[in-house]
């Protein structure tokens, strides 16, 4: 360690114990200011020999023991750091050089699972149902669920499950370990939002270097640390997988793959099926999307995909209305048909009206009938104006020959009235 992040680290040491409590937010908040702070201490919690190690997890203790929630964030972004120097020295069952790393790794702990009056949490988690939609689905999209008694009496109930209590921890035993360094990791994802990319680079580290230390792809890593198995847990790979989705999202493509091949391999040699599906559940949303390794700079989120807000009827819906118009458009289509073709052919049709008679009508009621020549003259038989009506009578249908029939009635009753002088002359009774 150089002599100049030594001199940083101490001036960051004394600087804190003579800050008064009054002056303990603006300090806080001017930590992110001092850039080569951090890097100095990664450097300190990477050596285990160093004389600043005490000193400086007794600083980030108080940091979190303050209660300040920037300063307590600061402390949290060294935890995968912290967390790989006790596994590490741990399997080189050398306990003596990490006495100061498992006390503050407890004195977080017993600080995180009691509230302000010092009584236990109980920690609830609400496990989203699919009939209820969410920021990752919604219930039309998946299909009607079927009204079965057991879909009805669990209609509208929210399963919850609960962490908790638990038990303070005055040291680190085989039994415990994993137990509070799950527990460490849940509260460090809490807070992934706030981490920096050096924090997540150092996640995924850990997560590489703690399944494959002592198996064959260590050696595909080039690996040189440690070569003996670490024992873990499949709470505490799902803890791992749930940061390193942050950190694939957030800029660490290279380094978040990497982490995530590692877990899943390792979760495949112990067979945790809780890991494998967390993994190979973020491994296949992650196919195919389009993650950007220079998004490492400002606000950081995870990517999901939401269904866009819609109507529920859809502008093609098949209505009543729609169904008339279209039948209207049909007929139009045919008369436009009919029309053209008729006009290609060259056959004039007979218009069909009240008397059936095509052409001009006269001042007396009479109509010019066409000849078979081409010419037209004046039809003065009204009965002789009934027998042509249409080229083809067989070609009408019943509502066409009902229509013929009240034409020759009232043909009929006209004869009728001009033989008895009832009518005027040039004027049709209908």
């Amino acid at each position: 360690m150089l002599a100049m992040d030594e001199g940083v680290v101490e001036d960051w040491l004394s600087e804190f114990k003579t800050l008064p409590d009054s002056a303990v937010s603006s300090y806080a908040a001017t930590l992110k200011d001092k850039g080569a702070l951090v890097p100095a201490l990664y450097k300190v919690i990477r050596e285990n020999y160093s004389d600043l190690l005490e000193p400086v997890c007794h600083q980030l203790f108080e940091f979190y023991r303050s209660g300040e929630p920037q300063l307590q964030r600061f402390s949290l972004q060294f935890l995968p750091e912290l967390l790989w120097s006790l596994l590490s020295v741990s399997a080189a069952r050398d306990p003596h050089t990490s006495g100061c790393i498992e006390a503050l790794l407890l004195g977080i702990y017993n600080l995180e699972i009691v509230d302000k009056d010092g009584q236990s949490k109980v920690l609830s988690f609400t496990v989203p149902s699919l009939s209820k939609p969410s920021v990752y689905h919604e219930p039309s999209a998946i299909g009607s669920i079927a009204l079965t008694e057991g879909a009805l009496a669990n209609h509208g109930l929210s399963r919850v499950v609960y962490s908790g209590p638990h038990l303070q921890r005055e040291t680190f035993t085989a039994q415990n370990r994993f137990d509070v360094l799950t527990f460490l990791l849940l509260c460090y994802n809490a807070a992934l939002s706030y981490m920096t990319s050096t924090s997540l680079q150092s996640l995924c580290q850990l997560s590489s270097r703690v399944c494959i230390c002592g198996y064959p792809r260590q050696q595909i890593r080039r690996y040189k640390g440690i070569s003996t198995r670490l024992t873990v847990t499949s709470e505490f790979l799902v803890q791992l997988i749930t940061g390193i989705h942050y950190a694939l999202c957030n800029g660490e493509v290279e380094l978040g793959s990497k982490a995530l091949d590692d877990v899943l391999y390792r979760a495949q040699l112990e067979l945790f099926p809780e890991a494998l599906l967390v993994g190979n559940a973020i491994k296949s949303s992650l196919h195919g999307a389009a993650l950007k390794s220079n998004n490492k700079e400002g606000a950081r989120s995870i990517q999901v995909e939401i269904t866009p807000t819609s109507s529920r009827i859809s502008r093609n819906a098949v209505t009543s209305l729609s169904i008339r118009g279209h039948r209207w458009k049909r007929h139009e289509s045919q008369e436009v048909s009919v029309d053209s073709a008729a006009a290609v052919g060259g056959v004039a049709i007979p218009e069909i009206n009240v008397t059936g008679v095509t052409g001009e009508r006269m001042p007396n009621g009479e109509s010019l009938r066409p000849r078979t020549d081409g010419r037209a003259h004046p039809d003065c038989d009204p009965l002789g104006a009934a027998s042509e009506v249409s080229m083809d009578p067989r070609a009408h249908d019943s509502g066409t020959r009902g229509q013929e029939v009240r034409r020759q009635k009232s043909v009929r009753r006209m004869v009728e009235n001009e033989g008895s002088g009832l009518a005027s002359t040039g004027r049709s009774q209908y």
